[in-house]
Formats: structure tokens, sequence, C-alpha cells
């Protein structure tokens, strides 16, 4: 297993101070995405659930835009295997969300978990990492 998954428990999801990449303004919108799925995930209300998945879902395409943008900017290499990354979480998210009616709330929290701890978070740790070095050079 990879240690980038072992930062968090299955249970929860939970920012970490090692998930920081060194950019504040993508470091405070990483925090905002593991925020807004704790709260998805600790949710009871059905509708509420559903609200804050849309606002997640919202939020990712507001980050992915930004970074994006960010990544062009500095002539980043690898922006166009990033965007199919990018594209890779909307979809995978754009699928629980249109399945999720059907779901339990358990069953609707054990996919964002899933979501947020394997892909977000391997993401971060590995991906968004590589264009920093790229920035430092």
């Amino acid at each position: 297993m990879h240690r980038e998954i072992e930062l968090m428990s299955s249970e929860s999801i939970e920012w970490s101070a090692a998930l920081e990449i060194g950019n504040p303004a993508i470091d405070r919108q990483h925090r905002k995405l593991f925020d807004l799925a704790a709260a998805m995930v600790s949710e009871k209300n059905q509708m509420r659930v559903m609200r804050t998945l849309a606002a997640l879902s919202d939020y990712v395409i507001v980050h992915f835009r930004d970074e994006e943008k960010m990544l062009e900017g500095i002539g980043y290499p690898g922006l166009e295997a990033h965007k199919k990354l990018h594209d890779e979480f909307r979809a995978r998210l754009a699928r629980l969300y249109s399945n999720a009616n059907g779901m339990t709330l358990d069953r609707i929290a054990e996919e964002v978990r899933q979501l947020i701890n394997e892909w977000l978070t391997n993401h971060i740790m590995v991906v968004d990492r590589e264009y920093m070095a790229c920035m430092r050079k």
C-alpha cells in the first residue's frame, strides 16, 4: 500500500499538513475539497448530502480550472496529462452524483471516502508535487 493512502484512515476524511504542496492558494483549495467531503460523509440527511455533493462537484471544477490555468501560465510540460487526470476525477464524481439517489447514506459516504482518500490524496501527494518541483526550477 502506498504511503500516500496510509495518511488517512478509511473511516475519515481529514486534511493533513502532510498534504500541503507549498502553494498557499492551491493548498487552501485542496483543504476546502477535503472539508466539503468530510462534511458530506458526516451528514445524515439525504437532501443535504446531495447538496453538499453538488457543492463539492462545483468546487472541483473551480479548483481544477485554477490549477490548470496556473500550470498553463508556467508552461508545465505535463499539463495535458494533468488535465486528463482531472477529467477522470470529474467523471468519477459525476457518476457518483448521478447514482447517489439510489444509494444509502453509508454507501455514498464510503464512495466519497474512497474517492478522496485514494484518488485525491494520491493526486496531491504525487502528481501535484511534480508540478511544484517544476515550478521551483
